[in-house]
């Protein structure tokens, strides 16, 4: 054999070893546990029957009629008939554990909130209460590895997307809030991931949790037809759907949220994508 032929051997020995041990890298990550949600129709929005129920328990648990002076639920697009494309999507929200992979390989920032910058959003909630959820030294909080991670922006939940892509070799993304409403209530149009029913045993709410994020799961009761878990309660979900300029829409409750209009597939709001919040999380959709 030439020296040419020999190396020109030699680099295709190189690359294969090379695509092995990318191959390898690739099979080595811990995936996120999937549910798949065929393609095809599903009844999305609500209708003017949903709203004014979500109204009623707000005022129930509140003892007052903020949500509905303020219209909250008004935004909801009518009860109809909408359609996705196959998609499988995380079983529970991203945790802390699988963020910290992210930050370990990256380099990126961890989550984590100032004070100047907590008062400038101009939220309900002390800044004292974001301690127990900001990362220390570039760890996760102690005994809160399995719970959803938060204080992520918008571009910190797009950027784990990303990475994760070029890790595995797949296409993962944020849901479309059309997507992530179907995986949450199915097909036929419930109210609540289980049913028409609000039932506080089968969500972290507010009504009985204990106000704090708890481990993801931890509410299997709460299941959706296609075995989403915590899509009601828990915390918020960032979505990749636009709503105005520099804003997303969040889905699906939280921990503090009582009620639980809020916490129902349909309800919707959006929130700028630099907010690094204590109640919004996010879960990702792989394409199939």
């Amino acid at each position: 054999m030439t020296a040419e032929g020999r190396t020109g051997t030699a680099g295709a020995l190189v690359l294969v070893a090379f695509l092995g041990l990318m191959a390898g890298a690739r099979g080595a990550i811990d995936q996120p546990e999937l549910a798949a949600v065929p393609a095809g129709a599903f009844i999305a929005g609500s209708d003017r029957g949903e709203r004014e129920a979500a109204y009623r328990l707000d005022a129930g648990a509140y003892g007052h009629d903020l949500t509905r002076r303020g219209r909250w639920y008004e935004s909801e697009p009518p009860r109809q008939t909408a359609a996705t494309s196959a998609f499988a999507i995380t079983v529970t929200p991203i945790t802390n554990a699988r963020y910290a992979a992210f930050v370990d390989a990256t380099g990126r920032p961890v989550p984590a909130v100032d004070a100047e910058t907590w008062a400038g959003y101009g939220l309900v909630h002390p800044f004292e209460r974001t301690r127990r959820h900001a990362w220390h030294d570039g760890r996760p909080p102690t005994g809160r590895a399995d719970h959803p991670v938060v204080l992520v922006s918008h571009q910190d939940a797009r950027a784990y997307a990303e990475w994760l892509s070029a890790e595995t070799g797949e296409r993962w993304r944020l849901p479309t809030e059309t997507e992530w409403e179907k995986a949450a209530r199915g097909t036929d149009g419930r109210r609540f991931p289980w049913g028409d029913s609000f039932e506080p045993s089968r969500l972290n709410s507010h009504d009985r949790g204990p106000f704090d994020t708890v481990p993801v799961g931890s509410y299997p009761a709460g299941a959706s037809p296609f075995g989403l878990l915590d899509a009601s309660g828990q915390v918020f979900e960032w979505t990749a759907t636009p709503a105005g300029a520099g804003r997303f829409i969040v889905k699906g409750g939280s921990w503090d949220d009582k009620g639980c209009g809020v916490c129902r597939p349909a309800a919707r709001h959006a929130r700028p994508a630099e907010l690094k919040h204590i109640l919004i999380g996010f879960r990702l959709v792989r394409d199939d």
